[in-house]
C-alpha cells in the first residue's frame, strides 16, 4: 500500500524532486510579471511532452507556493515499492 505526506517545508519538497530528478516549473502562458502562474514539479527524463512547461528558479517557485499559500501532497513509493513521482499541491489548512 501506498501512502500521501504533506509537507510545506521548502529543503523538502526540493530534495523530494532531486531525488527524482524534478525542477521547479510553471505552465506556460500563466502567471505574468510577479506572478508565477501554475505550479509544477518537471520530470524531463520520464516526460515527452514538456513544450507547455518553463522552468523557473526554485526561488519563483517558492514565492509563489507562499503567496498562494500551498502545501505540497506526495508520495514516496508506489504500491509496487518504486520510487514515485506523484505529487499535487493543496491549499493549506
Amino acid at each position: 500500500m501506498s501512502t500521501s505526506n504533506q509537507t510545506s517545508n521548502h529543503n523538502e519538497i526540493k530534495q523530494w524532486a532531486k531525488e527524482r530528478g524534478g525542477v521547479p516549473a510553471r505552465v506556460k502562458g500563466t502567471g505574468n510579471g510577479e506572478d508565477a502562474g501554475i505550479l509544477r514539479i518537471h520530470f524531463p527524463e520520464h516526460s515527452e511532452h514538456n513544450d507547455d512547461l518553463e522552468e523557473i528558479s526554485w526561488e519563483d517557485f517558492f514565492e509563489e507556493f507562499e503567496e498562494n499559500k500551498l502545501d505540497f501532497l506526495f508520495q514516496e513509493k508506489k504500491s509496487d515499492g518504486e520510487q514515485s513521482t506523484f505529487h499535487k499541491f493543496i491549499q493549506r489548512k
